[in-house]
């Protein structure tokens, strides 16, 4: 792995790992990280009461960077892969949905509710 691939994957851990701490402070329970399916992979799976969640994390060093995180394909791959993982973390009645994390150092982690709304 080159250099700055290993950066980013250290860097993408730290931020799944602040996202979690975030999570937790604001009631959510971490169910999995990294769950990979054949489709593609989720971040974090959490629950909060009868929510499961599906979450995709964007580290950036600048909070510009962080505006062009997260694209369409992206989004799509987390769909299928939280679409395969839904039979195993949900119960009958869940409200499901698919939210991002967006974290900069120095700032607050901004997160982006129901990101994926399918259509």
């Amino acid at each position: 792995m080159s250099r700055s691939r290993t950066l980013a994957e250290r860097n993408g851990r730290r931020g799944e790992t602040a996202a979690s701490l975030y999570l937790m402070l604001t009631g959510w329970r971490i169910l999995a990280r990294r769950a990979k399916t054949p489709r593609g992979e989720v971040d974090l799976i959490v629950r909060r009461g009868r929510t499961l969640c599906f979450v995709e994390v964007k580290w950036r060093r600048t909070v510009e960077e962080l505006d062009i995180a997260i694209s369409l394909p992206r989004l799509r791959r987390v769909a299928a892969a939280a679409e395969a993982l839904a039979a195993r973390f949900g119960k009958p009645g869940d409200t499901q949905r698919i939210d991002v994390i967006l974290l900069a150092p120095g700032r607050w982690p901004r997160r982006i509710v129901n990101a994926w709304q399918p259509g």
